[in-house]
């Protein structure tokens, strides 16, 4: 009696591909991971450990000092607030413009829209400039608040895209269907499209929290006042004055003794909320972006 070889057996190639492939992104996770485990164990170890290079995965010296003076640090805190606050208001307001201009420019009888697609592909290679935008956030009465941040950046072309893309590729029997039955234009986005979108709205959420989490630069530049800071201005002036000696705020003489480890602390509580938030969205994200990027 003759027996057939499995159907579903791998072959000794597919074997070895796997394996190599096992072997691969094993380094990759090795190498990505390290800077962070080794950031993390820097924040925790002592002054003398860091500089002499001994601080490797696991904190030597263990030391808490420069946390707790960052942590006693009312403006910290009202700065990290602000930053809570800048970011949520910023993502909420660049999600409702980049939505309704990606559902707009994603109809393909729409007049005009090659036009409003160039539009906005053309503010991605040319800008105002630095000057011109800082006299019109000044003359609009923009500065010192929140929207000084929010409206400048409001819409980013490359998530516009995305979004774009994601749209067209929905069955437009739905939306027919959908105006069939009385829904108006908004009614059928509220309620048909954005159900349908939540990968691709999930991933743009995180793209834009992450952006205006870690922004400083708008910051710096439309707030004259400390108290309006987001936490990312008040650690780049932390870490100045404990490397530069510029008097910055209340904590920086007592940063000035332990300069090594605070770049480490620094990097670790502006990193720290967006990597809890992550996971959540994680399972979005890849679809989002792939289903966004193969359509249209």
């Amino acid at each position: 009696m003759v027996t057939r070889p499995s159907v579903n057996r791998p072959t000794r190639g597919y074997r070895v591909f796997q394996g190599v492939n096992g072997v691969i992104l094993t380094l990759v996770v090795v190498v990505t991971l390290y800077p962070f485990l080794n950031i993390v164990a820097r924040s925790f170890s002592g002054e003398r450990q860091i500089r002499a290079g001994e601080v490797t995965l696991w904190p030597k010296g263990f030391n808490l000092t420069t946390y707790k003076i960052v942590f006693q640090d009312s403006m910290f805190w009202r700065n990290y607030g602000n930053t809570v606050l800048y970011t949520v208001v910023s993502t909420a307001v660049a999600m409702v413009l980049t939505t309704c201009y990606a559902y707009v420019l994603s109809k393909k009888h729409l007049k005009g829209r090659t036009a409003l697609v160039g539009i906005a592909v053309f503010t991605m290679f040319f800008t105002g400039g630095l000057i011109p935008n800082y006299v019109l956030v000044t003359s609009l009465g923009l500065k010192n608040s929140v929207w000084a941040i929010a409206l400048p950046n409001a819409i980013s072309v490359f998530n516009l895209l995305v979004m774009k893309a994601f749209f067209e590729g929905l069955p437009t029997e739905l939306e027919e269907a959908a105006q069939i039955d009385g829904l108006s234009t908004y009614g059928i986005l509220l309620r048909i499209v954005l159900p349908l979108s939540k990968a691709v709205v999930a991933t743009m959420v995180l793209f834009y929290s992450v952006s205006f989490w870690n922004s400083w630069f708008s910051a710096f530049l439309y707030m004259d006042r400390t108290d309006l800071m987001p936490v990312t201005v008040y650690l780049r002036n932390v870490i100045q004055g404990a490397t530069g000696g510029a008097g910055v705020g209340a904590a920086t003489e007592q940063l000035s003794q332990v300069g090594a480890s605070i770049q480490a602390v620094t990097i670790v509580l502006t990193a720290l909320p967006i990597l809890c938030v992550y996971p959540f969205v994680q399972r979005y994200f890849v679809s989002g972006v792939t289903l966004g990027a193969v359509k249209g």
